[in-house]
């Protein structure tokens, strides 16, 4: 290793998926360039996400406490600046608060790399009137050109997992069972496949014998949702709201496969190379946060709807008002392809 190590600061706010999806470029970044390392601020409930990847600092924000407004994102500033030395910024979330943050850097004379979020394309992707129904450039391609553009190589050509299988744990074991994954919750009802279908699919892999379906989610409605549907089918069991993030993280690295909407858990999987059965309703692959690594042909989805996908991140209320695009998709197609996949 270099005597001296150049550093860069990334910034990536937001939600765990969207924070899940730079970790695999950011570790391509380290491989591929040695005499690097990246301080990764984010939020402080996801450092987990950056454990055991050498040369990757993970530095917590408190948005909401220390780190709030204005004056706190100079807190955030001042700290990063007295802890390293950045050599540059890669902005791989446009928001005004990286936007301050980068700022204040380059002020400081560092150079700064922004993401192209391709706002105009996406814009006519979920466009009712006039759609071009095209594949964008992924989010992931889109991170590595922010680092691209600071002179440093990343090849997303393959797509190893990020990190290998975990030690499950103590109160979890494993025999000879395949471990079916089942995250049906997502931010918003337009990227969430109605319960009363997820039931249906849940009825029938359970039946399934050497199948074991675990149920995952957060927050006490999702993990209450889950336990009504744990005690009408007792061979499931539920995960969420029972382990720590690392611990979570453990269990879906041992899955052979994971069912889950355009949301966080497809993110999570694909860092260990676990395929990822995605379900899409008002969103669409298209528009590039298919999971790292993930197969579009494991993408369960109307694809002759003519109305997908009305939004980007389905925080638009469907115009229709029957949400077909979940509505219509027939539990069956799911328990297929997740059949096909766990094999």
């Amino acid at each position: 290793m270099p005597d001296k190590l150049r550093t860069i600061l990334a910034i990536r706010f937001s939600a765990m998926g969207d924070v899940a999806m730079t970790i695999p470029v950011m570790k391509q970044v380290l491989v591929a360039n040695p005499d690097l390392q990246i301080v990764f601020v984010s939020n402080k409930n996801w450092g987990a996400l950056c454990a055991g990847i050498p040369r990757l600092i993970f530095f917590p924000a408190d948005l909401k406490g220390e780190h709030k407004g204005f004056k706190g994102l100079f807190r955030l500033y001042r700290s990063i600046r007295q802890s390293y030395r950045i050599d540059a910024v890669a902005d791989l979330h446009q928001v005004l608060r990286s936007q301050i943050v980068r700022t204040f850097f380059k002020l400081g004379g560092r150079p700064v790399s922004v993401i192209d979020k391709g706002r105009a394309e996406k814009k006519a992707l979920a466009s009712k009137e006039n759609k071009v129904l095209k594949p964008l450039t992924s989010t992931i391609e889109r991170y590595a050109t922010v680092f691209r553009k600071l002179g440093l190589t990343a090849d997303l050509t393959n797509t190893p997992p990020v990190f290998p299988k975990q030690p499950l744990p103590a109160q979890m074991t494993k025999g000879n069972e395949k471990w079916v994954g089942l995250a049906p919750f997502a931010t918003y009802r337009e990227k969430t496949y109605p319960l009363d279908k997820i039931e249906q699919v849940l009825a029938v892999l359970v039946q399934k014998p050497n199948v074991k379906v675990l149920l995952m989610g957060g927050g006490a409605t999702e993990v209450a949702q889950l336990t009504t549907l744990a005690a009408k089918y007792p061979a499931s069991i539920i995960i969420a709201g029972r382990f720590t993030l690392p611990e979570e993280l453990a269990i879906i690295s041992q899955l052979e496969v994971m069912i889950s909407m355009d949301s966080a858990n497809m993110h999570l999987a694909s860092l260990f190379g676990v395929p990822v059965v995605s379900i899409w309703g008002a969103t669409h692959p298209f528009a590039g946060f298919m999971g790292y690594g993930q197969r579009i042909e494991n993408a369960v989805q109307l694809e002759d709807l003519s109305c997908r996908p009305c939004s980007i991140f389905g925080n638009k209320p469907c115009f229709r008002g029957d949400h077909a695009c979940m509505e219509w998709l027939p539990p069956a197609a799911v328990v297929a392809k997740v059949l096909t996949v766990a094999g």
